[in-house]
């Protein structure tokens, strides 16, 4: 399968010719920072809300997909009348550094004429994209978030951004998320990126040329990640045991290639529909980007410091039957905001849908962000108190 043509897709984006020093130290010498927007911003521009995507996300949220087809990733919580309310808020979502939707990442030049990153490019991390996404708000206009709203890698994303720019976010809800990537979570990345790497066509990372993507193991790598967001009662429930075209296992499908178990065929399904929309040098990345996350790392393991003086408003939100990044890894960041005297509520929804929860229609989801929404644009003036 050849590379995804993505040529023409003409992303809405900024290019900063000054480029960006990341963390390891490396100075990328041009930045791309790609982006869509909803809604209109205020005359004061305080009624911006920062979206940031998952691991395979991207910036299109609230709209098709210009490469898929597909409708918008977020489309149960952003749009009118929805808890993040185009009507009320200037929605903005960037695609992160690193990833391959128009963002600065591995399939750009290192300059002009020369040939892509590859796997070359440079290590980044959480901070980073932050840093990249600031730079997209600065240029906007843009002084104050009136929220950064997240789930999953989205969710480290908010929290980083809390913690490096607190003057810059009036409210934060880190949904589905962690402060630090725990070793089954690393473990799993680990899997999908060897998959990767141990694919013929993967030619230590500068695929580019020949057309010929590693697609076999990213499909691999997609499949592993995609159980880990997924829970057993979730799969249970659509699948079982049942078996394509019959409801249970005959002499024939005990064969090495016999009769296809329905949650096989759903798996290869989501393997081979992700390698036409996403890189495998991105996912390589961006996963060693969750990998290295760890906000307590630089304060001797205490998270609290990390918030010291905030005066952020927080919405931290988990889900019972998440075990990617399960509840009492949220109750964690809530003591520790909680221990540096912040504004934080904590909520976990019971459902039996596992981490893909908070991309799915949650009715409490819904309801409890609306209202912690709602509740601070009272505070910040957006809206009148109507009692």
């Amino acid at each position: 399968m050849d590379l995804p043509e993505q040529g023409p897709i003409a992303h809405q984006s900024a290019v900063f010719t000054d480029g960006l020093v990341l963390d390891c130290g490396q100075h990328l010498p041009s930045l791309t920072v790609a982006y869509r927007t909803y809604g209109a911003l205020n005359a004061q521009r305080s009624n911006a809300v920062l979206i940031c995507h998952a691991l395979t996300g991207d910036q299109y949220v609230g709209e098709t997909h210009p490469l898929t087809g597909k409708g918008p990733w977020w489309d149960h919580i952003v749009g009118p009348g929805r808890p993040v309310d185009t009507e009320r808020y200037f929605v903005i979502c960037i695609n992160v550094l690193g990833g391959c939707m128009g963002s600065t990442g591995p399939m750009d030049d290192r300059a002009p004429g020369e040939a892509p990153w590859g796997a070359d490019f440079p290590p980044i991390t959480i901070r980073d994209m932050v840093r990249a996404q600031k730079r997209l708000i600065d240029h906007l206009g843009i002084t104050r978030l009136f929220a950064v709203v997240g789930g999953s890698m989205g969710g480290m994303q908010v929290l980083e951004w809390a913690a490096t720019y607190p003057e810059m976010v009036f409210a934060a809800v880190p949904v589905a998320t962690a402060f630090y990537h725990s070793a089954q979570n690393i473990a799993f990345h680990e899997v999908g990126r060897q998959a990767i790497t141990a694919d013929p066509n993967f030619a230590a990372g500068q695929y580019y040329a020949s057309g010929r993507t590693p697609k076999d193991g990213l499909a691999v790598a997609r499949m592993v990640a995609h159980i880990t967001y997924l829970s057993e009662e979730a799969l249970s429930r659509k699948f079982g045991r049942k078996l394509q075209g019959t409801t249970r296992p005959t002499p024939h499908s005990l064969a090495l290639f016999g009769d296809m178990f329905e949650v096989e065929s759903y798996l290869q399904y989501q393997g081979n529909s992700f390698v036409n929309r996403f890189d495998a040098n991105s996912y390589l990345a961006i996963t060693r980007a969750m990998d290295q996350f760890d906000l307590a790392s630089e304060y001797d393991g205490d998270l609290s410091r990390a918030f010291a003086g905030t005066r952020t408003r927080f919405c931290v939100i988990s889900f019972s039957s998440d075990w990617l990044f399960p509840t009492h890894e949220s109750r964690a960041i809530a003591r520790a905001l909680n221990k540096a005297a912040a504004n934080v509520s904590f909520v976990e929804i019971t459902s039996d849908k596992g981490h893909d929860a908070f991309l799915l229609d949650e009715p409490d989801l819904r309801r409890v962000l609306g209202g912690f929404l709602n509740g601070c644009a009272l505070h910040a003036g957006l809206v009148e108190d109507d009692r």
